[in-house]
């Protein structure tokens, strides 16, 4: 073979492996491409799943906080009313032992009540004598 021979073996040599490493670059750019297409459809897949799971998470928050705010209001209703229970209890018991003072008044002008007197104090026993006391028209 002759020089000029060997100088086009080298040159279809080098032409045909700058094709195949083209080719080969070429392949690898579409696979890549096509996995870069099928990462960003399951990275929207993904933010999608995450927009709804967001979604979730606030309309969980919004429930979450109305039912704080009814909790805080039913314990608002609650103090107010205990308050009110408390005045109620308090007039009660004011009325209660007026009422009862009244009835030692009363007892205590009643001739009819008998005291004991065993016992020293004013508490009377509360029984009412039924009968109207005796007159005596000749006391000697």
């Amino acid at each position: 073979m002759s020089d000029n021979g060997t100088l086009w073996i080298i040159i279809a040599v080098v032409v045909v492996a700058a094709i195949v490493v083209g080719l080969a670059l070429v392949a690898r750019r579409k696979r890549r491409r096509v996995e870069a297409q099928k990462m960003r459809t399951e990275l929207e897949a993904e933010r999608e799943k995450v927009a709804k799971r967001q979604a979730l998470a606030d309309e969980t928050d919004a429930r979450a906080r109305a039912a704080a705010a009814e909790a805080e209001a039913k314990a608002a209703e609650a103090r107010r009313l205990a308050d009110r229970a408390s005045a109620h209890q308090q007039t009660a018991a004011e009325h209660r032992d007026e009422l009862d003072e009244r009835s030692r008044h009363i007892d205590r002008i009643d001739p009819d009540v008998k005291r004991s007197r065993d016992r020293g104090d004013d508490e009377p026993d509360r029984q009412v004598i039924d009968e109207p006391p005796r007159r005596i028209d000749n006391v000697r």
